[in-house]
């Protein structure tokens, strides 16, 4: 079964961005540069919280544009794949995300994209994301 990040309910998020930190963890860096995931303010904390995260669409426009293959639809479940040493950094699918969930690594010169790992979700504790089983046939 493939899995997909979503958000359960953004109502429970109260911005501690945890899940920012794990996802940077996950490449061994710490703060939230690193992150494939963010949480921003929907304007002041009476108006809560929004969750940025790659919602793995069926036909990414993000992998259309990539002139070199370097991210690729997932073959199963909507989203993409990043092979990084085809990435030239030209940033193209950055710009073409509707979502603005592909973020930049300035020191690489490449996107940041969520690998639907889940190592966000078990960090947060307030349950507002979640890994879901879909149906990818």
């Amino acid at each position: 079964m493939v899995k997909k990040l979503v958000t359960v309910d953004v109502n429970k998020c109260i911005g501690c961005m945890e899940c920012m930190f794990a996802c940077s963890r996950r490449v061994g860096r710490g703060g939230f540069m690193d992150s494939a995931i963010r949480v921003r303010s929907a304007g002041g904390i009476e108006r809560g919280f929004v969750i940025i995260v790659c919602r793995a669409c069926e036909d990414p426009p993000c992998a259309k544009v990539c002139p070199t293959g370097a991210l690729r639809a997932r073959e199963k479940g909507g989203g993409v794949v990043l092979h990084e040493d085809k990435c030239i950094g030209c940033g193209l699918c950055a710009q073409s995300c509707i979502l603005g969930a592909i973020f930049w690594d300035n020191e690489k010169n490449k996107p940041i994209v969520c690998r639907y790992c889940g190592e966000c979700v078990d960090y947060c504790v307030h349950n507002a994301i979640s890994m879901v089983d879909i149906d990818a046939n």
